[in-house]
């Protein structure tokens, strides 16, 4: 696995044991991309910095560009805990600062149980206790961990997004019933969205405007998905894959032209060259690992075909569908 510099940013910060688990740890299979390198770099140079400093970042693509993963990989070079939030689209105030919930004492529940009710535990039980649960949003941000904060876009209650706006200035607060609490200075809060995704609308422009740093998530250059598929499934077959490379992004495209509002992304790739690599059907495992994923609609579908016919890769896949049945020996009936 390839080593980057040393992006920790407070190398002499110390953690708990459950801190230390969240801090993610990158598998073997893991390929360091030129967007984690661009980041790593702004943040370390800007650290220090006061006001230029570099905390919120922003990446917006398409589902299946790696913003997850990428996320949890600055978690691993800057040395901080992961954690993330989804968002929806009823999110209210508590979602973003936590609840006030009842407690009931453990006693209370154990003399319920076996039907015992003095005059005292039927006081205790008229008196009940509350407590503040703060939400992961506050814990990451009270604490400096790096918070993924997943499809802000969906929200709907503006108060919402004025309680986010308020908390990721750099000298932020949050106004809790138990106090407010300030940002901690390790804060990192990383922002994933799609683009022209079902039910979002577009990225709230004072949130916009508080990110210092923002990635286009597309597809990776072929090669990059190359190496990474072979890392990922250890199927090391280049002419196989450089032509299921291919034909995704020609899907991507084509799908993104017609409006169709499936993805064709490297999750696809990556379960079509596994189940490819594991003796499956070239043709037919394009269909139940990439093209139904896109879309089931017959119309949506010819489309996609004519697409792929077109760029000869219909014949691409015919070519490495019969070169795999010489390698291995077997015949794998055609779709």
């Amino acid at each position: 696995m390839e080593k980057l510099e040393d992006y920790t940013l407070s190398p002499g910060r110390l953690f708990t044991p459950s801190e230390r688990e969240l801090i993610w740890s990158k598998p073997s299979s893991h390929k360091v991309s030129e967007e984690e390198r661009r980041i790593c770099r702004e943040i370390k140079r800007n650290w220090q910095r006061g006001e230029m400093k570099i905390a919120n970042i922003l990446l917006e693509g398409d589902a299946g560009t790696g913003k997850t993963q990428l996320a949890k990989a600055l978690s691993a070079e800057l040395g901080l805990p992961y954690t993330k939030v989804t968002c929806f689209a009823d999110m209210d105030k508590s979602d973003i600062i936590g609840s006030i919930l009842p407690v009931i004492p453990p006693e209370t529940s154990d003399s319920q149980e076996h039907g015992e009710q003095s005059a005292a535990s039927k006081h205790e039980k008229d008196a009940v206790e509350y407590r503040f649960y703060p939400s992961e949003i506050v814990r990451a941000y009270q604490n400096g961990y790096l918070l993924e904060i997943q499809e802000p876009t969906v929200i709907r209650d503006a108060a919402v997004l004025m309680a986010l706006n308020s908390a990721l200035e750099l000298d932020g607060s949050i106004n809790l019933p138990t106090g407010i609490i300030r940002r901690h200075p390790d804060f990192v809060a990383v922002i994933t969205t799609n683009r022209s995704y079902a039910g979002t609308r577009p990225l709230n422009e004072a949130l916009r405007d508080r990110v210092q740093h923002t990635e286009k998530m597309d597809l990776p250059a072929k090669a990059t998905m190359v190496e990474r598929a072979k890392a990922k499934t250890g199927f090391q077959d280049d002419k196989v894959l450089d032509v299921l490379a291919d034909t995704i992004i020609i899907l991507d495209q084509t799908a993104r032209a017609h409006a169709i509002k499936g993805v064709a992304g490297m999750r696809s790739y990556f379960y079509w060259g596994d189940a490819v690599a594991g003796g499956a059907s070239v043709k037919q495992s394009l269909y139940h690992k990439v093209i139904y994923k896109i879309t089931t609609d017959e119309e949506e579908i010819k489309i996609l075909e004519e697409a792929l016919q077109r760029h000869g890769l219909l014949a691409g896949l015919d070519e490495v569908e019969s070169d795999l049945q010489k390698k291995n020996g077997f015949w794998i009936p055609q779709k």
